[in-house]
């Protein structure tokens, strides 16, 4: 029987990629027990990411997590128990046409989300389905001008830094009811205005009677600012763009150190880190 001990926060909120996880897109084995040792002495562990549930999904079965996951950075809530869906931030496919029409253009690939899947509106190479499959998703391809079935929640950019860094400026001077929101070096999303994985953490602790101060959240990009500055503790992985520390109240090692490892024993289990 594992001992309960006081945790100083009932709820930790993880980011996966640049996080949780290497850049190689794995889950280390130091990670892993440290997540899985402050779930057994009392913490709500929950995934916080820009994934998709299904790739989220993924991530939580390698830490034996159950619960609640907040995905699309933000934007869906979803039960990991049934895979229900407890809130969306969606919007109407016409709010992301001139999106669309710049990414055609500009041949930028892009791909549209429900809460569940993903779409795309031309064949995905092997190396772009070997993409996908790292963050659990096989894309559904739809003809051009079809549709997508259901409530979209996110439009996401895939392309090289520097011409993100262009579509980004651009986007950003445009008159839309969306935001545009740099979710990594190689992403960006378009998604409802409301939608940040700060304000879906909320809903969620206000939900479950968990006070601010009991939170403690760990991200390294910017759509993880929202959340870094809401929790009562938030902790900058050291791979982090300068803006994202500054948002936090601490810094840990990168994750190719096993920075949410260190993270959680020096501020959730009390293990004084090796210098």
């Amino acid at each position: 029987m594992t001992h309960q001990i006081e945790l100083p926060y009932a709820l930790i909120a993880l980011d996966v990629d640049g996080t949780l996880l290497t850049d190689g897109h794995e889950l280390t084995e130091g990670t892993r027990e440290a997540v899985r040792a402050a779930g057994l002495h009392g913490a709500e562990l929950m995934l916080c990411t820009g994934r998709g549930p299904a790739g989220a999904l993924l991530i939580m079965e390698q830490l034996g997590l159950g619960g609640t996951i907040i995905t699309h950075n933000g934007a869906a809530t979803v039960d990991a128990e049934d895979r229900s869906i407890i809130h969306q931030f969606d919007f109407p496919q016409e709010q992301v046409e001139r999106f669309v029409a710049y990414c055609q253009e500009h041949n930028v690939h892009y791909d549209l989300n429900t809460a569940f899947d993903l779409y795309v509106f031309q064949q995905v190479d092997q190396e772009g389905l070997d993409l996908y499959a790292k963050y659990g998703v096989v894309p559904i391809v739809l003809e051009p001008g079809e549709q997508v079935p259901g409530d979209l929640v996110k439009l996401t950019v895939f392309a090289d830094p520097a011409t993100l860094d262009v579509l980004e400026a651009e986007w950003r001077t445009w008159d839309t009811e969306l935001q545009v929101i740099r979710s990594g070096e190689y992403f960006i999303d378009v998604q409802h205005a409301s939608a940040n994985k700060g304000s879906a953490l909320e809903q969620f602790a206000l939900k479950r009677g968990i006070a601010q101060q009991n939170i403690m959240a760990i991200g390294n990009y910017y759509n993880d600012i929202g959340m870094l500055r809401y929790a009562g503790l938030g902790v900058a992985m050291a791979n982090s763009p300068d803006e994202v520390k500054a948002a936090a109240n601490a810094q840990t090692r990168s994750n190719a150190e096993d920075g949410v490892k260190y993270a959680l024993e020096q501020y959730v289990l009390g293990i004084r880190a090796e210098s």
